[in-house]
Order: structure tokens, then sequence, then C-alpha cells
């Protein structure tokens, strides 16, 4: 099985900060990482190569060529082989124009399974996968916390609101990966000297022409605009009631709730 992985850097989130006058985020001097749930998914890969002999995994990621950094992250973990997309008429992309570029790599290097993580922490749209599928016309599922292979299938359970789906879907497909799938493991010595030796084949505009049109990718092809970025507000501690019977506190909820017209 042909196992690829998509897998996004992303700046940690924890250290973003948000540029007062531009609304923007300050990216410079933040340190970057790959994004939990992609991690989650690299995980699951390398799971069930290790259950599904004469498989392979493959990290791939589209962004500059820092991001060369999170595949050798995935090397190190294990990885059989990375694979970098990167041009500046990449630059810009939304998430439509994202999934447009890395389903004309993905159809370039064939695969059996996608793993994408759910989501990314910097944007929190959950699209790209989901995209990727339909451009490529493969079943999905989405939300995967668990992955059971059967003979040219999968059985997995979706988590969705208020309960679990269990699903048997047929190979090629792709999955999104969320947090609970798996315990990504640590990078060991040998795999991160295995991987500084490795090389990172890299896809620009030129690998892919025959499959994009121009007119679809880069901000060209991005119907997607941001208007203003803005950090979270802290909100104001609340009033805490304290030596009320449940009676009184519930009264003293009631008049509060009034009081702004909320009852």
């Amino acid at each position: 099985m042909k196992i690829v992985v998509c897998v996004k850097q992303v700046p940690d989130t924890n250290e973003v900060e948000v540029n007062p006058e531009t609304h923007t985020l300050i990216r410079t001097g933040i340190p970057v990482i790959i994004n939990p749930d992609d991690k989650c998914g690299i995980e699951a890969a390398l799971t069930l190569r290790e259950r599904i002999e004469g498989s392979t995994v493959t990290a791939l990621s589209m962004g500059p060529a820092q991001a060369e950094m999170a595949l050798r992250e995935a090397l190190s973990m294990g990885c059989d082989e990375a694979i970098l997309i990167s041009d500046r008429r990449f630059s810009g992309s939304d998430t439509l124009a994202t999934s447009t570029i890395l389903a004309a790599a993905l159809k370039k290097i064939g695969f059996d399974l996608i793993i994408a993580g759910r989501q990314a922490i910097d944007g929190d749209t959950a699209q790209v996968g989901p995209q990727i599928a339909e451009h490529l016309g493969v079943p999905q599922v989405c939300c995967v916390e668990e992955i059971t292979p059967e003979e040219g299938s999968l059985v997995v359970m979706r988590q969705f609101e208020d309960r679990y789906h269990r699903i048997r879907v047929k190979l090629p497909c792709l999955l999104t990966a969320i947090r609970d799938l798996a315990q990504p493991r640590y990078m060991t010595v040998k795999g991160i000297t295995d991987a500084a030796d490795k090389e990172i084949a890299v896809m620009d505009y030129d690998a892919l022409a025959d499959l994009l049109d121009p007119a679809a990718i880069g901000l060209k092809g991005s119907p997607t605009k941001v208007v203003r970025s803005y950090a979270k507000e802290s909100k104001a501690q609340g009033t805490v009631l304290k030596g009320l019977t449940p009676d009184e506190a519930v009264e003293a909820i009631m008049a509060r709730l009034r009081e702004i017209h909320m009852v």
C-alpha cells in the first residue's frame, strides 16, 4: 500500500501575535511546527505500514523552502520519502488553490491512501483534505479516530458530534485525522541521522504544469479574501455567587438574566 500523508508547517499558535495596525499575523521570529493533526496522521500511516507488508509512507508538503524542516522531521519519525511542492507561483493560494495543487501532485506520484490532518491550527478551515478528495474523485471520511485495514478497503471509526460512525471505505481513498487517532512517536537518534542523508524531492510549477490551470492557483485562483485577523480578546472575570442555597442561587441567576433581557 502506498500511503501519502499531507503535512503542513504552521506557526506555533502559542507564540503568534497580531499586528495592531495591519491586523495581520506577525510571523517574524515565530517558531514553526508540524501541524498537530498532520503529525497524528503521520503516526497513523507509520502504524499501518507496520501492519501491512510492503507498504510505504510518503510525506507531502506545499510551502516555501523552509517547509523542508517539517519534512525532515517526518523522515526522522520514519517516513520513507518526502516531497516538497514549492514555487513562487503557488504563493497566496487559499484552500481551493492549495488543494488543486496538492491533488495535481498526488496524481503525479500515485497513491492508495491519503491521510491529511482534519484542520490546520493557523487557519482552522478543515477544507483542504475534503477538497483534495473531490479533485481526485475518491471517497473520503473525515474526523477519523480509528483505522482497521481489510482486503482492498479500510474500516474506520469516524467521530461525530454525539456518536460514532463505523464506515467501510474502498481504496483508494482519503482520510482526515483527528488527534485521538494516534499519539505521534518521538524521533530517534538513528531516525534523525538517517533523515539528514535523505534527499527531499521538490516539485515546482513546471513539474505539474500539465495538470494545472494558471488561473486556478496562487492569488489569481483564490476566491477567499481575508479581511482582518485579530487576537482573541480576553473576557472579564464573571460574578461568583457564594454562600447561597440552591434556590437562592437560581433566583440570583434568573434576576441577572432578566436584567440583561435574556429571559
